[in-house]
């Protein structure tokens, strides 16, 4: 380990300050961990030659640094930062506060992948009462000068000074009111002097001092402030959500302003080169005339098209910029084709014009939804900008959920009470609810909630989050809430602007009509409905692209997928979605069917074998006739079946009324009944008497479900001439002669089948591997199991000695301080749990090579832990039936990565 002085010595030598823009690049588009996106994509744009104001960026090891030495900056950053900005200087031939033509400032954060709106930026810094005259004079514009000061002081305040942003909007309104306008615009030099003559006054009896004049001091409170908004509660959650590390820190960019609040020949916008939403390779954005860019993403200003189709297509009126600014608009567009090519994926724009000139300020690669996300790729595969393997890796697993979900019916009908903006995809329906925690609340008491604001901030992250849908009175498509909710996959509704939302009381009215707190919506994120009541909804209907981009992952994926299934109709939707096979077929869920349940509560509270069989004899033929109809759906294809698992208590009556059927059924007494219930009680039931020690302790059982099986698959083989391939799990095994019992009570029952229907089925015998034990011993299960199952449900809690149905009373702390880097019950435990899968697959294949090797548990859907069952080389993963196409593009994904 290094000493404190060779540690000092290197940070000193570390260079922390990269310059891009006026002909020099010291950056590079690849060096996103060093420079954040932003960063790295400004210096990518300056490399290729398109229009991008220079500036610098204070690089994310600084940030790091920050944190590390206690919210400090060292000198040797003060001299980067001094040479970056004479570097802007150099090329704008302004100067920073010069009280003749000054040179303004942006800071803005810019973390290795995007965080919209979930950091802080600050816009016109290098403004104070002397620049903002000199600014006014250089730009022949006063009114433009005072507007810019005004803004920068309202968001400087917020940002850095930690004030109250409510009291400058209050005052900006009152000013407007005042004077009978509607829009900022109108407001002359001298109203908006007089506004910032307010604002100052808010500062001072806020803030206790007067208003920061010195730019340097404005400069390092925006760079300390940017890196403090890493450690922000909405950054925490955001992070959190999207399973960012903490430690990748942000990045800081200082950049030349440039401004399109200078009159009708400039404006500012948001652009996608493709639709977002539906993928279609068309030019997708918005903008405004005489904006800065904070007024297009917090939809305060009602933005217009970037196209004439667009424009027309939605019936506005305003001219869209291809219109209003036709050669700007020209120069944009060859701007769009060639970030496209060059970056080879859909790109998402900001971008300014300041007096007829262009300025290129972010391009990164943009969030879509998972509809779009198959559309792009595979267009672009079709297209040959990318190979068909690249459109495979550029789909996230997880977005398909978007995908995989009942939308509305169209035939239902519809109580349409206004019309937003299609600002995200989907139908979503719950109680309405004004506020982020309250959303939260509910949602974690159960509810389905549909979260009604007038406008998102970043501040309502966790609500969104827990939220079904997202209704907003205001915002364009390039809004906080349409951009944060097309990533989270979230219908959302924006810019319903017939609706009035009163947070305070809880109510939302629009037509005559009231909206409270707690009543039902729906809302149709595709048309930008909003609907009071429930509306009926449709399965998806997964074709096209979908099917498209499925052919290819299942082309290169290694990873056989199937379903954890246990009814005929979660097989078939697991077959139209691909399974290749039951992973895991649970057949205590058959016992729970009230037809069946008191002929099971009759065979558990039975004294002795005799009692228990006579009830069984009873759920025989039940059990045939499930497993007849799942080998039917599944035909020819692998079943594995676990034979009953759960502890007892759950099956037994608790009712009078229940203990009563029982009697009648067996003869005996309602209270002998309870006395048998009491001696079969249990403290610690889940590490208790199931799994497998039911079969040694009550072996009929076993043998009556391996009869059921095998009696099943001759019938099924029988009638398709296609028969079926029985797995039977042996579920809780800890040791080699457990297993070697059970497989005894199987191959007996197989026997006994196969000579009265004088057929034969092919078929295996295994195990559940889901005890540290198991895993340990599994060179010696392994003589005897044919196939291993890993139970990481199970494994996870035995492992880790935390049960999985207390763990959310803490799991979250746990993960937010680091503890566990994920809940390791929704992704597997690498490192513990994983070890001893590892050490399972070895010693199993090292005993019987070729054992067939697969998940069951949850974490077979997940595709981080797919990723590592690539790497261990299992033979497949069972998901729910929802999750197989997920699992099937994430086992693809992993084929890939193990290649690279």
């Amino acid at each position: 380990m290094a000493s404190a002085s060779t540690r000092d010595r290197t940070q000193a030598d570390e260079r922390y300050v990269f310059r891009f823009g006026g002909g020099r690049t010291d950056g590079q588009g690849r060096s996103k961990e060093l420079l954040g996106g932003k960063g790295a994509n400004l210096a990518e744009m300056a490399s290729i030659g398109l229009p991008v104001p220079p500036g610098f960026t204070v690089s994310t090891a600084m940030c790091t640094r920050f944190y590390d030495e206690g919210e400090h900056f060292p000198d040797s950053l003060r001299a980067e930062v001094a040479d970056g900005i004479a570097h802007i200087e150099a090329v704008t031939g302004k100067r920073f506060g010069d009280a003749a033509d000054p040179l303004l400032v942006s800071v803005r954060s810019g973390a290795r992948v995007s965080m919209p709106g979930m950091m802080d930026t600050v816009l016109n810094l290098g403004l104070n009462d002397q620049t903002v005259e000199g600014l006014a004079r250089a730009s022949g514009d006063d009114r433009f000068a005072w507007d810019s000061y005004r803004r920068f002081i309202q968001m400087y305040a917020d940002v850095v000074l930690g004030l109250d942003h409510h009291g400058f909007e209050e005052a900006l309104e009152v000013a407007k009111e005042d004077r009978g306008f509607t829009l900022d615009t109108e407001l002359s030099a001298a109203e908006l002097r007089e506004l910032v003559d307010e604002y100052k006054a808010l500062v001072r009896n806020e803030w206790g001092r007067d208003f920061p004049q010195n730019v340097q001091d404005q400069l390092w409170g925006a760079i300390g402030a940017v890196f403090g908004s890493w450690q922000s509660e909405r950054a925490k959650v955001y992070r959190r959500l999207h399973d960012i590390p903490a430690s990748w820190g942000t990045a800081v960019n200082v950049q030349a302003m440039v401004f399109g609040n200078m009159g009708d020949t400039s404006a500012t916008g948001v652009a996608f080169t493709r639709d977002p939403s539906t993928g279609a390779n068309a030019f997708y954005g918005e903008f405004l005339i005489n904006a800065q860019g904070e007024d297009v993403v917090a939809g305060i200003r009602t933005p217009q098209y970037l196209t004439r189709a667009a424009r027309e297509a939605a019936g506005a009126k305003a001219a869209s910029m291809e219109e209003a600014m036709p050669a700007v608009y020209a120069e944009l567009a060859d701007v769009f084709r060639t970030l496209e090519t060059h970056y080879r994926d859909m790109q998402d724009i900001e971008f300014t014009v300041e007096r007829a000139k262009l300025w290129m300020l972010q391009t990164r690669s943009g969030k879509r939804t998972a509809k779009a996300a198959l559309k792009i790729a595979v267009d672009m595969a079709n297209e040959g900008l990318i190979t068909r393997e690249e459109a495979v890796a550029r789909v996230d697993p997880n977005a398909l959920d978007q995908l995989l979900h009942p939308t509305l019916d169209p035939n239902a009908r519809r109580d349409v009470i206004a019309k937003g903006l299609p600002a995200s995809p989907g139908a979503a329906c719950g109680q309405a609810v004004f506020d982020a925690d309250t959303a939260e609340r509910w949602a974690a008491d159960g509810k389905a909630v549909i979260l009604i604001r007038t406008e998102t901030s970043p501040e309502d992250i966790h609500g969104m989050h827990a939220a079904r849908g997202i209704l907003t009175a205001r915002g364009g498509m390039t809004s906080h809430a349409a951009v944060v909710a097309r990533g989270m996959g979230r219908p959302c509704v924006s810019g319903a602007g017939t609706i009035s939302i009163d947070a305070k009381v809880g109510v939302m009215r629009v037509g005559g009509r009231e909206v409270r707190q707690g009543d039902t919506l729906t809302l149709d994120g595709s048309t930008g409905e909003v609907m009071a009541g429930e509306v009926a909804t449709v399965q998806p209907e997964l074709a096209g692209d979908f099917g498209v981009l499925m052919g290819w992952a299942d082309q290169v994926r290694r990873l056989r997928v199937r379903a954890n299934a246990e009814t005929p109709n979660d097989c078939k939707v697991a077959r139209d979605f691909g399974a290749e096979g039951v992973g895991l077929c649970r057949t205590e869920h058959m016992f729970f069917d009230a037809a069946r349940i008191t002929a099971v509560r009759e065979m558990i509270l039975a004294s002795d074998e005799a009692g228990r069989r006579v009830a069984l004899a009873k759920l025989l033929p039940e059990q045939q006739g499930d497993f007849a109809e799942i080998f039917l759906v599944m035909a020819g294809l692998p079943v594995t079946i676990r034979l009953l698992d759960p502890p007892l208590h759950e099956f037994l009556p608790h009712e009078e009324a229940e203990f009563e059927e029982v009697a009648k059924a067996t003869g005996l007494s309602v209270e002998a009944l309870q006395r048998r219930a009491a001696e079969l009680h249990e403290f610690n039931p889940m590490l208790g008497h199931r799994g497998c020690r039911l079969g040694v302790t009550y072996p009929e059982i076993y043998e009556m479900q391996a009869r059921a099986i095998f009696e099943a698959a001759i019938e099924v083989a029988e009638k398709t001439g296609r028969a079926p391939i029985p797995e039977v799990m042996i579920p809780l095994v800890g040791t080699r002669r457990e297993l070697e019992l059970m497989k005894a009570v199987v191959d007996k029952a197989a026997a006994a089948v196969f000579t009265e229907r004088g057929r034969t089925v092919d078929y295996l015998v295994g195990t559940m591997i889901e005890l540290p034990r198991a895993a340990l011993k599994a060179g010696e299960i392994a003589e005897v199991g044919e196939f291993f199952s890993f139970g990481t449900n199970d494994l996870t809690q035995t492992t880790l000695g935390v049960s999985r149905d207390d763990a959310a009373r803490f799991l979250g702390a746990y993960v937010e301080q680091g503890i566990y880097a994920r809940d390791p019950f929704v992704s597997l435990d690498v490192e513990g749990v994983g070890e001893l899968v590892t050490l399972a697959a070895e010693r199993g294949r090292a005993t019987r090579p070729g054992i067939k090797l697969g998940i069951c548990g949850e974490h077979g859907g997940d595709p981080a832990s797919i990723t590592f069952c690539e790497a261990v080389g299992l033979d497949y993963v069972s998901a729910s039936p929802y999750r197989v196409p997920i699992a099937r593009l994430a086992a693809a994904q992993a084929a890939l990565n193990a290649r690279r």
